[in-house]
């Protein structure tokens, strides 16, 4: 059956066969024409509104809102990584300034990308708020009276009993209740109505929807994130000056951050040692303890995927690396400087780089104040010397070696300019050669010492090697709120999938022959083979509370077991679209 064909049919069972949706009514070509005057700036606005307002609309800035997200997801993002950003800037000049005339390094704060997200949140709660209202009329509201001629519905049965049209009419209701319809008795008919949850769903999923949309909104607005790099033994406090980079959203203060701290205890790290998957990592853990405010000390382990959940924000085990301990002493013995210095891995063995850097403390064999600054190229399992190039080739700690290159001068920390702890400025300073190795880098086993030249002092790889951690602090307020509407948005979309709205009437009324005729019919949102089915087994429930009455013995033996016979079985009758339909009345919309 075609679309007008249906909306024909519904209008000619007037009021029963309408409002099974809540949907908004669509015009007609003959209405659609506009007629008389153009429209004016009022007139504009209304139909601006009402398109906006439509679930059409909606549904199509929801798509447009997924195919923003697309450039997000595979560009890199200023807000996410900005080297990822100048690193894609500089391997790809040409594309460049048209990405960044059309926003796209900055997708989810771009005007184009914010004034979808805003027009699908407008449409959304102008479509919802006038739908929920004349649903809740319609629940407080009653099913409306059986139709003139219930024959015309798509599914029908009927049948003549002895009993009286009181009697069966009770029945019905009492049935029709106790299989969860909204039932009533209106004149010769019972009215039932059943599947409201499916406009409640359809609702609950549109709202859920909105729900996600400013749960999305507050997180992006009052998010925290930043990372923090923690050498075993050493400790962070949730404060802005902890962390070693830091990003916000514009409506988060450093007042919002959740007061509380925690240290490295230790971090444990067992590797696959053979096979195809030797240096995968087995176990992957850091033993922290922790504390909130001014509470006690508690002890927690963190891994990968399984964040600390503390005061509101979580904590996330992201990488892991090597901090050797070193010792630099000056020409006159003096110890200028001894700690762990975290290097940085640049592959999956755990190869590491990273820069050490005596910035006070130091004077050279004349007394004279310089600083010193040593490149530092570390690997946990060296492979031997002549073996080939000096790469880890396993993440433990089988055969530590470290190699060093020694520079004396300024290294530019005083400069004003930014600068990268894990790199060394050179550009002010001057190599020192040393003996052995190379002739300008070492390399030191755990214990050993390489002596610079010209009584400049000497630097110690001591045996202590410590592992850091680098952790990921995240505040998302809108997590929560995101995850419920989500849960609730797939069970809005199962409630208006499966559940189908729906209509049956009974009428009993007592025939020229003094025996009660029942008819009973129902309607559908949709055409569903389950109502038949379902009227069906309505009607052979009643029916054995007013089984079929005997006909007459001049008339055709008929078989009493049958409760759907059609009603040209039971009163020949011209066919329904043959007759003219009958006016409205104020009590049961017949036609």
């Amino acid at each position: 059956m075609s679309k007008t064909e249906t909306t024909q049919e519904q209008d000619n069972l007037g009021e029963p066969g309408a409002q099974l949706s809540t949907a908004p009514r669509e015009e007609t070509a003959a209405e659609a024409i506009v007629a008389g005057p153009t429209l004016g700036v009022v007139g504009w606005i209304r139909w601006f509104w009402r398109q906006l307002t439509s679930m059409r609309v909606a549904l199509i800035l929801l798509f447009l809102l997924s195919l923003g997200a697309i450039p997000g997801s595979l560009i890199p993002q200023t807000s996410a990584d900005e080297v990822k950003v100048q690193t894609f800037q500089k391997a790809h000049p040409t594309l460049t300034p048209i990405y960044e005339k059309l926003q796209l390094f900055d997708v989810y704060s771009s005007v184009w990308f914010s004034a979808i997200y805003i027009l699908l949140f407008v449409s959304l709660i102008g479509c919802i708020v006038p739908r929920s209202w004349q649903f809740v009329g319609q629940l407080r509201g009653r099913p409306p009276g059986a139709p003139g001629r219930l024959t015309r519905l798509p599914a029908y049965t009927t049948w003549r009993t002895d009993a009286e049209p009181e009697h069966v009419r009770e029945a019905a209701l009492g049935v029709l209740k106790g299989r969860r319809f909204r039932a009533h008795i209106v004149e010769d008919a019972v009215s039932a109505e059943k599947g409201y949850l499916r406009e409640a769903g359809n609702l609950l999923f549109h709202i859920a929807l909105i729900v996600m949309l400013v749960a999305f909104a507050w997180g992006q607005l009052f998010k925290s994130e930043g990372g923090k790099l923690v050498i075993e033994g050493d400790g962070f406090s949730n404060t802005l000056t902890q962390y070693d980079d830091f990003k916000s959203g514009s409506l988060c203060s450093t007042e919002d951050l959740a007061p509380f701290g925690f240290t490295l205890d230790s971090f444990t790290g067992t590797y696959e040692k053979s096979g195809p998957q030797r240096g995968t990592p087995r176990t992957f853990e850091a033993a922290v303890t922790y504390s909130e405010a001014d509470g006690p000390d508690k002890k927690a382990v963190i891994r990968v995927n399984e964040p600390l959940k503390v005061g509101g924000s979580k904590v996330y085990l992201i990488a892991h690396g090597y901090a050797p301990v070193v010792t630099v002493k000056d020409g006159r013995g003096k110890v200028v400087f001894q700690g762990a210095v975290p290097l940085l891995p640049f592959d999956s063995n755990v190869t590491s780089t990273g820069a050490i850097k005596v910035m006070d403390g130091y004077r050279d064999k004349n007394g004279k104040k310089e600083q010193l600054g040593f490149k530092a190229f570390f690997v946990p399992t060296f492979a031997g010397v002549g073996k080939g190039n000096m790469f880890s080739q396993f993440p433990a700690l089988d055969f530590p070696v470290m190699a060093l290159t020694g520079y004396r001068g300024d290294l530019r920390v005083n400069s004003g300019l930014p600068q990268n702890v894990y790199q060394l400025d050179t550009s002010k300073m001057k190599q020192f050669k040393v003996e052995g190795g190379t002739g300008k880098a070492n390399r030191l086993l755990p214990g050993e010492t390489m002596t610079l030249p010209d009584g400049a002092g000497s630097i110690t790889f001591e045996k202590d090697i410590r592992e850091w951690a680098s952790f990921q602090i995240s505040q998302q307020p809108g997590n929560g709120l995101a995850l419920a509407g989500a849960i609730a948005s797939l069970l809005g979309l199962t409630g208006s999938l499966f559940i189908q709205r729906r209509r049956v009437w009974l009428r009993a009324v007592r025939g020229k022959d003094g025996v009660t005729v029942v008819e009973m019919a129902g309607l559908g949102r949709n055409e569903s083979a389950k109502l038949p089915e379902e009227l069906a087994a309505l009607a052979v429930t009643i029916h054995a509370q007013a089984p079929t009455a005997p006909e007459p013995a001049e008339a055709e033996p008929a078989d009493a077991e049958s409760a759907t016979a059609e009603p040209a079985e039971a009163e020949p009758a011209e066919p329904a679209e043959a007759e003219p339909a009958e006016p409205e009345t104020a009590e049961g919309a017949e036609k």
